[in-house]
């Protein structure tokens, strides 16, 4: 029992390091030398959003990954018609289970690597990882583009072996999460910012998604596009020098963000929890799709200042 002992308590020990080591984006040399690493999983997130498919991965991908499409795989779902909402546990567990991912896992994400919005397919299901007690996760920077750039010559083609089903438990952590109710709860605290990731457009009520009941934004949110985020020239995320000036209006207490499923707003999310470090932010996923759902959640509309806000990002931002 003694040598037993022993062995899990290195293990666990192994595992704990290797998960220390897991740094919210990773290279594509990273990705390379870490290929034959068993416990790194790698799912290829390709769907619609940036023009691929299952039949695109099988055209071409990263030796080792599996496919996952992220519209369509169940890393989002449909709850009284009610877009883009957090899965229940049993079901991402099944999920992650069926990709090969196992307690001890670590996952790396990748996008196609070609615009902010196909970003925002990895960083949200990184959240969901996150949000279900995985914290041994990565996305790789600059995705499938940036891999091919780097590595042409390291490219698998057709369906190969599928994964050994994992062992991965989904445990829900709520520190990252928050929905309608929580809110509700927080709207004109006084303390806590909202801040919106969707277009200016969107923001000032000329222009919604086609789920939202109303136009308009969340009381006394702040504009804050996610795209300015993202630099469109290398398509990848912008240096952490770079997001420090960009979020600096957004450095002290609690920040829900929000965009219209909580796909945009994983952006968001994603740069000031994982790459800037802040403390409690959080992602509404229902964001003003389920808020307007409920014809007695009121919505605001730009004001002057909000103008200049967000023409000052945007110029910030290009």
């Amino acid at each position: 029992m003694r040598h037993i002992s022993i062995w899990l308590t290195m293990a666990l020990g192994v595992f704990t390091a290797f998960t220390a080591l897991a740094q919210p984006l990773v290279s594509t040399d990273w990705v390379y030398d870490n290929l034959e690493t068993d416990t790194v999983i790698l799912i290829d997130l390709r769907n619609k959003i940036d023009g691929g498919s299952y039949e695109t991965w099988l055209e071409g991908h990263i030796p080792g990954s599996v496919h996952s499409d992220y519209l369509q795989a169940g890393w989002r779902v449909g709850r009284d018609d009610v877009v883009g909402l957090l899965p229940e546990a049993p079901d991402f567990q099944a999920l992650a289970r069926k990709l090969g991912v196992s307690q001890d896992s670590h996952v790396i994400l990748i996008p196609a690597g070609v615009s902010a919005t196909d970003f925002g397919s990895a960083a949200r299901a990184y959240w969901t990882f996150k949000v279900f007690g995985h914290d041994a996760v990565s996305i790789l920077d600059g995705g499938y583009q940036k891999w091919v750039s780097d590595y042409a010559g390291e490219i698998a083609t057709g369906s190969g072996l599928a994964p050994l089903p994992g062992n991965f438990t989904a445990v829900f952590d709520a520190a990252s999460y928050i929905s309608t109710d929580g809110v509700k709860d927080v709207v004109g605290d006084g303390k806590t910012l909202l801040l919106d990731g969707r277009t200016a457009e969107q923001y000032a009520g000329k222009a919604k998604h086609g789920k939202a009941l109303k136009a308009g934004h969340i009381p006394g949110a702040v504009l804050h596009p996610q795209s300015v985020a993202y630099d469109e020239a290398t398509n990848q995320v912008k240096s952490v020098a770079a997001l420090e000036t960009l979020y600096a209006d957004h450095a002290d207490g609690p920040i829900v963000s929000y965009c219209n499923t909580g796909h945009w707003a994983a952006t968001n999310w994603f740069v000031l929890s994982e790459l800037l470090g802040r403390d409690e932010v959080k992602l509404y996923d229902g964001s003003m799709v389920e808020w307007t759902a409920d014809s007695s959640n009121i919505v605001g509309i730009e004001s002057n200042l909000d103008k200049v806000k967000g023409f000052l990002q945007g110029i910030l931002g290009s």
